[in-house]
């Protein structure tokens, strides 16, 4: 949004301050900041944190059995147009990554501090259960979809500017009942619509969590409509558990120090991992990290643990502590960008329904596991190498200039040389199984199929007489035409006489047009479509009617049989 209409909102905003920023509703409500102070209402905040009438809401929901997602439009409006906030520019803070692995109860301490940051304790008692976001134990997923906080927080910046801050959790990737298309589906629309987008990792940055960033970022941007130059936002690596602080600290610090080693391109690299590090670097306008300790075993082993912070060690409380202001202090709140101008929350509807129609449609490609990618390759290499020993026994029987070959023959040599491709590629080790392979082989036959019917047409190109048909067509419907014209005039039927000497002048400038056509290369659609007229004649009347001729006029009528020879009295020897 402009400057002009960022100052609208302002002063707007300003004029409501005390009255209509604090009203609430069951399914969207506001939670107002003075001087950097939020609150949801005037009652005591709820246990943990949440507002009283808050609660997640679910704006694009999964279909398990089909594998697709829907855009709760109604939910969503009411989030974010609501007449408070609707012109404000937005924040949107999202936690996405793999299932299982505490995204929601950081969530929840998010809750926690945009509730209660005028409190130096805005991590609650010591004896408060965490609540906000649905959350468990356990290694099955909680979260499904995409979820956001009912709640939209308005927040005063130090500039005296409001924004609108909206929390979003994300589905887990990579639980047993996702496709690849779903968890790249859902983190590429995460990372579209946030300003900040929490990479949520366990213990480390491996190669693959480079892999799968790379390859939802690109899914991405391919439903953008324009590819900037930094598509993306802000990115922020949170790598939780981190087991090595004697190599990098907890923390920004530690976390920087190690995602620069982590994104480092270096001579020696091949060239496969400096493309991952390039693209990631590509992608996103600000890259950060933040190595957060492990929260204590009470925590991972504990059934009944109900986020108490009793229960938390120490050291994780005091990195928390310092992670969450940095992400959503008022100072640090970075406005949601789309092509360098700042969007509002009218805004950010328009783009969610926009994307969520192309993600929903079959134009952008289809994301594979790498197992899937490289049997796919595999086999696509196998049918190329099977299709090019067909193509090239081919071109030795009948391309080029070669001679023309029999019908028969050719079947003959094309049947051979297709039983050679075809064990060509089965014996090429592949990947994926005899299912998945026996897509592809038959893929190959039908293209052997197809080559095999352009071979002979090639190979009846050369075939002078067949050449010659459609001209003798068109020649034979001349003189039928003319002779009945002839034949009807003589019996007085003008009007039918006329009528074939309609017909034969119309096949006789076919027949000329056809010879300059073939003369000169232009109007090749012409010519094609004059030969597939005479081959209809050809095929239909005349050859039926040299059949029909042959099959009922015996063979001695039109060829003589030789007479028998009769005995002279001269050649008989008489006797005496």
């Amino acid at each position: 949004m402009t400057s002009g209409r960022a100052a609208a909102g302002t002063r707007k905003m300003a004029a409501e301050a005390s009255g209509a920023l604090k009203q609430r509703n069951p399914s969207g409500s506001i939670s107002t900041a003075g001087r950097h102070r939020f609150r949801s209402d005037p009652s005591p905040v709820a246990c943990g944190g949440a507002g009283g009438g808050a609660r997640p809401v679910q704006i694009v929901a999964a279909d398990e059995a089909a594998h697709s997602f829907s855009l709760q439009e109604a939910e969503l409006e009411r989030l974010l147009l609501q007449e408070a906030v609707q012109d404000l520019q937005v924040v949107v803070v999202s936690v996405a990554g793999a299932f299982r692995k505490g995204k929601s109860f950081l969530l929840d301490f998010m809750l926690r501090y945009m509730y209660q940051q005028d409190s130096v304790s805005w991590m609650g008692g010591e004896e408060e259960p965490l609540t906000g976001f649905s959350w468990r134990g356990g290694c099955e997923r909680e979260t499904t979809g995409i979820l956001a906080w009912s709640d939209v927080f308005v927040v005063e910046k130090p500039d005296g500017r409001q924004v609108a801050v909206l929390l979003m959790d994300t589905q887990g990737a990579f639980d047993s009942q996702s496709t690849v298309r779903d968890c790249a589906t859902l983190f590429a629309l995460s990372t579209m619509t946030s300003s900040v987008q929490v990479y949520n990792l366990s213990q480390n940055v491996q190669e693959d969590d480079l892999q799968h960033l790379q390859l939802f970022t690109e899914y991405g941007r391919l439903a953008m409509e324009q590819v900037y130059e930094k598509p993306f936002q802000s990115l922020m690596f949170l790598i939780r558990d981190w087991s090595y602080p004697y190599e990098h600290p907890y923390g920004l610090e530690g976390g920087r120090s190690f995602l620069d080693k982590r994104l480092q391109l270096t001579q020696h690299q091949h060239e496969e991992l400096q493309a991952v590090r390039r693209h990631v670097r590509s992608c996103f306008s600000h890259i950060g990290c933040f190595l957060l300790p492990h929260p204590g075993l009470q925590v991972a082993t504990n059934p009944h643990f109900d986020g108490r912070l009793r229960d938390i060690d120490q050291d994780f409380r005091q990195e928390l502590g310092a992670l969450v202001p940095a992400l959503l202090a008022p100072r640090n709140l970075v406005e949601k960008e789309i092509g360098g101008a700042r969007v509002t929350c009218r805004d950010l509807l328009h783009y969610f329904k926009a994307y969520m129609k192309i993600y929903q449609g079959e134009e952008l490609p289809h994301p594979k596991s790498m197992l899937q990618a490289t049997a796919e390759a595999n086999n696509l290499a196998a049918v190329a190498g099977a299709r090019e020993v067909y193509h090239s026994g081919m071109e030795q029987v009948c391309g080029g200039d070669k001679p023309y070959l029999s019908p028969a023959e050719l079947e003959r040599r094309h049947a051979e040389l297709r039983r050679a491709a075809v064990r060509r590629f089965c014996s090429v080790k592949k990947m994926g199984g005899d299912d998945f392979c026996r897509r592809y082989q038959e893929q190959l036959e039908a293209e052997l199929d197809d080559a095999y019917a352009n071979f002979c047409k090639h190979n009846d190109g050369k075939n002078i007489f067949h050449a010659a048909r459609t001209p003798a067509t068109l020649f034979a419907v001349v003189l039928a035409m003319y002779a009945a014209a002839l034949l009807t005039g003589f019996l007085g039927v003008a009007s039918v006489a006329a009528l074939c000497r309609l017909v034969m002048g119309v096949a006789l400038a076919a027949l000329c047009i056809w010879v300059y056509v073939k003369y000169s290369g232009q109007f090749r659609e012409v010519g094609g479509a004059i030969d597939h007229v005479a081959e209809a004649l050809w095929e239909q009347v005349f050859s039926k009617l040299l059949e029909a001729v042959w099959t009922r006029v015996p063979l001695g009528v039109l060829v003589p049989w030789p007479r028998p020879r009769l005995t002279s009295n001269n050649n008989v020897k008489k006797k005496n």
